[in-house]
């Protein structure tokens, strides 16, 4: 058996070779992404019961990943360490497409040679809130695979729980099916997670970001189930492309200045000129509709910049769900929009196996378009990362081949 096999090539299907190359963050490299991801030779992990190993054919970019590799707002190989695991390095990645290579002895509905995808809910199985039957995704061993987990998609071979394992749609390609798994069963949870404020067919949904990776999948999510997505954009370019997907309009955001923390309540000019601001974005709101209708949901993860607007945009009794700060994680709102008006700010994260399937079903389907933006190397993932943190102008998702080789791009 050969030891390690080259980047673009894979042994005979079922046969584990003793290495593998995978792209690594250790805290010593933490900083740009560009310099802390390094390609190294590592052991091919050992699986657990419950596990499945998995040849990476291509890997999805994800913005979580800029976060580990910069080692903020958490160290996630110190916190893993503390949790009693023994390395010392981060193998990360959150989305994947690829080809079993083994199964745990408990997989039973898993066989060598399937093609597949992985959905990012990860949890401890044996945990109580699990057994309970609570939302596994708020249980205290919940985690981000490819994240707080180590050993993802950014490797030859990763491991995943069987739980998370979903079949590969047949007709897309390697790396259209790598692309959009994480941002599509993070809204797709957003717009149908939460009891009472789930998404219905004609409501309005202000998408914040609508071009990005989040944004193009709860746009078409939207779409499918007859919503009205608005897009928040920052060019008509974007805007346009928004369109093209479901949107029924964009916004401009660049239009409006008042963005960032509000003035206190008590700073009375400051308020008026927020709330002048904050209005006339709600006006654009209602220009793009064509009727004085605000947002039953407001799709939100800017976070710092956005939730002040977002808060005082929503439809009473509506929700502003969000599950990132990209912009910051120090958001204020003024509690007279919130309380009075009866509104819900709900905090989303990650996906539940029935969230991760309907929306997995969707793509097997063809109703979902994953969106690839730009495909890169597998030596060039901390490339990915740094354009990504960068803001290097992309509509949709970043993907980096793997077990793919560049010759059978699209082919597959």
């Amino acid at each position: 058996m050969t030891a390690i096999y080259p980047i673009g090539s894979l042994p005979p299907v079922g046969e584990i070779p003793k290495k593998m190359f995978a792209q690594v963050i250790r805290q010593d490299r933490f900083g740009d992404p560009s310099k802390a991801f390094q390609v190294e030779e590592i052991d091919t992990p050992e699986i657990k019961a419950n596990e499945v190993l998995i040849a990476s054919m291509a890997a999805g970019i994800n913005f979580n990943n800029v976060w580990a590799a910069r080692g903020i707002p958490i160290d996630v190989i110190k916190i893993r360490q503390k949790m009693g695991e023994p390395y010392d390095f981060h193998i990360g990645g959150s989305d994947v497409a690829g080809i079993v290579y083994a199964v745990g002895d408990n997989v039973n509905s898993i066989s060598v040679g399937d093609e597949v995808v992985v959905h990012h809910g990860h949890w401890n199985e044996e945990d109580p809130w699990v057994k309970k039957g609570k939302d596994p995704m708020i249980a205290p061993s919940a985690s981000i695979w490819g994240y707080n987990t180590n050993f993802g998609s950014f490797s030859q071979f990763c491991i995943a729980q069987a739980h998370q394992v979903m079949p590969k749609a047949k007709h897309l390609s390697w790396e259209q099916a790598a692309a959009p798994t994480l941002v599509g069963t993070t809204a797709y949870r957003m717009l149908f997670g939460w009891a009472g404020n789930t998404l219905k067919g004609n409501d309005v949904v202000l998408v914040w970001g609508g071009s990005g990776g989040l944004g193009t999948q709860a746009i078409q999510i939207a779409k499918i189930h007859g919503a009205n997505a608005v897009a928040v954009v920052s060019d008509d370019e974007r805007g346009e492309y928004c369109k093209k997907l479901g949107a029924v309009g964009y916004i401009n955001r660049n239009d409006f200045d008042h963005w960032g923390v509000a003035p206190h309540w008590e700073d009375m000019d400051g308020q008026k000129k927020w709330v002048g601001g904050a209005r006339a974005f709600g006006k654009a709101i209602w220009d793009v509709l064509g009727e004085k209708r605000s947002p039953d949901i407001v799709f939100e993860h800017p976070g710092e910049a956005t939730l002040p607007t977002s808060v005082f945009v929503c439809e009473a009794g509506g929700m502003v769900v969000i599950c990132a700060g990209t912009t910051g994680y120090s958001a204020t709102l003024d509690l007279r929009y919130h309380w009075v008006r009866q509104k819900r700010l709900q905090g989303s994260h990650g996906t539940n196996d029935e969230q991760a399937y309907s929306y997995n079903q969707l793509v097997i389907d063809g109703k979902i378009d994953p969106c690839v933006s730009e495909v890169y190397s597998f030596e060039n993932i901390g490339k990915a990362h740094q354009d990504m943190e960068s803001g290097k102008k992309v509509f949709g998702n970043r993907v980096a081949l793997i077990g793919a080789s560049e010759k059978e791009l699209g082919k597959e």
